[in-house]
């Protein structure tokens, strides 16, 4: 009979593990992001590991549900896949000293011309820890409001092609599990929403939390 090492007595939670950075270099300067090599003292042993990985700004993503239980999807153009995708309100942190949650709003405002009244924090992740510093904190909107026309964002290139639709959580949640949903932080939010749903989102965290997670804010 195998045994059970699983823990059962405590709760899971990733951690930090600071290790020694013995040299770093940049291999590769992009328009958004760069790709960094590192060499990494991977133990006390001395031993060091070489990694090559893309050195990504983070970005905020913005779930909006209703008072129908409808969320906000807006449906544009991806170069790299070839497709148009259903995803959610987005953007990059890319805008120095702008705080997430300030972030989160400017995006709703731009990609969506809306606001929100009510924040909250949906959950944070990484979208490929494998290859990529890139974090991404995903909020919960609610209390919406269409911003006056001539106070909207003017979209350009491929966003000038965006659409909007209110699409009900269920439907949206069964389209994500019927593999017609492929955005990552799309899939991540609508499956949080609706888990958070079960407890009127009475359990996620304040808005204003420090997003701690992400590695280029974890000092400030």
């Amino acid at each position: 009979m195998s045994k059970d090492y699983s823990v059962q007595s405590q709760q899971i939670s990733d951690e930090f593990s600071e290790r020694t950075l013995v040299a770093r270099e940049t291999v590769y300067e992009g328009r958004i992001w760069n790709v960094l090599h590192d060499s990494v003292e991977l133990s006390d042993e001395g031993v060091v590991i070489e990694r090559d990985y893309i050195a990504h700004p983070g970005a905020v993503t913005v779930l909006v549900i209703d008072d129908d239980e409808r969320v906000l999807m807006i449906n544009q153009y991806r170069h790299p896949v070839g497709m148009r995708l259903w995803e959610l309100p987005a953007g990059l942190l890319d805008v120095a000293g702008e705080p997430p949650l300030e972030a989160a709003k400017r995006e709703l405002w731009e990609e969506a011309d809306r606001t929100a009244q009510h924040w909250s924090i949906l959950t944070d992740v990484f979208l490929s820890p494998g290859s990529s510093s890139e974090a991404v904190r995903i909020y919960l909107a609610r209390g919406v409001a269409l911003v006056p026309e001539d106070r909207r964002h003017t979209r350009t290139e491929e966003e000038a092609e965006l659409i909007t639709e209110w699409v009900p959580l269920d439907e949206a949640v069964a389209q994500v599990l019927a593999g017609k949903i492929h955005n990552p932080t799309a899939v991540i939010g609508l499956l949080a929403a609706n888990a958070a749903r079960a407890t009127g989102y009475a359990t996620l965290r304040h808005a204003d939390e420090p997003f701690t997670v992400h590695p280029g804010l974890r000092h400030q």
